[in-house]
């Protein structure tokens, strides 16, 4: 993402210079032609037998030289916006590198086992994000079976997701209302958080509301006074400036649309740590964590080509070292021992 974010800066000054330019050019071409446009049209006006004064010469003389200064001025500005576009190129280059297979291994995924394994992982992948149609069609082609067991928590989570973005609440409380003592015991937060967010949206509403929010706090908020207690005083005090609006009240801070992007994350969290699932995709986790690796990779494979000792790049499981007493972290240029290496088992 930082690599796409750094082109599109050069981009972006592109842009803007081209604005530049392109107005200044208008402007100045302009001015040339209506400056000639006058000259020629009062030399029409003259007699055919009319010489040129000696001011009319130097009035052309100079209008000629604006010409000239003013087509050179262009040419300039042409050449430092083609330095400018080449920028752009050379952003691409530097953050896109085309050759990673430099850095890969053939046999990773060799083979009708490790073949399944990654379609099983991919398969997964779609099932979290929502992509049911995806992932079943996956499934059938790859021939992995899968049962409705597996597809049904992710199914229901992503229609709580999606119901939360469009600020719809009665399925995430009906889903933590039936898992109340499991979240519970993981000392969640995400019951409380939903009701506030209801109680919220009927204070908005004004006085009208006021009857129908004091009978959901009494319902639903007063379960949670011992551990959530000031928050709990907070919405009560709310209730005080009904009349003119809690927008413009010390408690105007619960208004704020964070508290929906807010309660999007802690359902994903809460629910899959209920669920034993990983919060993040194991197949995003592996994509972030080899695009965070691969820029050090390739450099120490672009180091190992200028000093000509590229055959050290192994098959084997670990990073290319050349021997020597001493070796610096691929990483960081910390010098080490190799006699403190430890062997780690993964």
């Amino acid at each position: 993402m930082e690599a796409c974010n750094a082109v599109e800066r050069e981009v972006d000054k592109v842009l803007l210079k081209f604005g530049a330019i392109n107005e200044h050019a208008d402007n100045v071409l302009r001015d040339l032609i209506n400056h000639i446009e006058s000259l020629k049209k009062e030399l029409e006006e003259a007699p055919s037998d009319h010489e040129l004064t000696p001011g009319q010469v130097q009035v052309l003389k100079q209008a000629m030289t604006k010409v000239r200064d003013t087509v050179q001025r262009l040419a300039t500005d042409h050449r430092d916006l083609h330095s400018t576009v080449s920028k752009v190129g050379k952003a691409i280059d530097r953050n896109f590198i085309a050759d990673f297979a430099s850095t890969s291994r053939e046999d990773v995924f060799s083979g009708p086992e490790k073949s399944h394994l990654l379609n099983q992982v991919i398969c997964q992948h779609f099932y979290r994000q929502g992509m049911l149609d995806i992932a079943d069609e996956l499934a059938t082609e790859a021939g992995i079976k899968t049962d409705e067991g597996r597809k049904e928590p992710f199914t229901e989570l992503n229609y709580i997701l999606d119901c939360l973005k469009q600020r719809n609440l009665e399925p995430a409380l009906e889903w933590a209302k039936k898992h109340r003592e499991a979240l519970l015991a993981q000392n969640s937060s995400l019951e409380f958080k939903l009701h506030r967010l209801h109680f919220i949206r009927l204070v908005q509403q004004g006085p009208t509301k006021q009857t129908e929010a004091i009978m959901y706090a009494r319902q639903n908020l007063t379960q949670f006074v011992g551990r959530h207690e000031k928050e709990v005083q907070a919405l009560m005090g709310t209730l005080l400036y009904l009349p003119n609006g809690i927008q413009s009240s010390p408690y105007s801070h619960l208004l704020d649309p964070t508290l929906w992007l807010d309660i999007h994350d802690v359902f994903t969290k809460e629910a899959c740590t209920l669920l034993g699932l990983s919060v993040d995709s194991p197949l995003s986790v592996c994509i972030n964590a080899g695009c965070t690796a691969l820029p050090a990779l390739l450099n120490i494979k672009q180091v190992m080509q200028q000093r000509q000792v590229t055959g050290i790049w192994s098959g084997k499981d670990e990073l290319p070292l050349t021997n020597a007493n001493k070796l610096k972290c691929p990483y960081c240029p910390v010098e080490q021992n190799p006699e403190d290496a430890r062997l780690i088992y993964f």
